[in-house]
């Protein structure tokens, strides 16, 4: 049994979150989604710091970021499958 690196919550996410420490970019990441206990590999593309979160598919500029089952903001600026989403390229759209 492998221990997740990345967790996913609902299968509607588009990202998942890093839940151990020393991510590089490069890495192959266990991560298991919560909801219904698969799994899947994915390859991270940057060091993301635990906590931070992956995108699980291409995200474009103006698309929603799913986290939990719910609307966390807006994409500002692309990210690639694999690549970290965090305050440089994902915004709240509570202002």
């Amino acid at each position: 049994m492998s221990i997740p690196q990345l967790l996913v919550h609902d299968k509607g996410d588009n990202v998942g979150v890093v839940v151990v420490e020393g991510v590089k970019a490069g890495d192959e990441l266990f991560c298991v989604v919560t909801e219904d206990n698969s799994d899947f590999k994915i390859v991270t593309k940057h060091d993301v710091p635990i906590g931070h979160k992956i995108a699980l598919s291409d995200l474009a500029e103006g698309d929603t970021v799913i986290k939990y089952g719910e609307d966390i903001g807006r994409m500002v600026a692309s990210a690639k499958k694999g690549e970290h989403v965090h305050t440089q390229n994902l915004k709240t759209k509570r202002w």
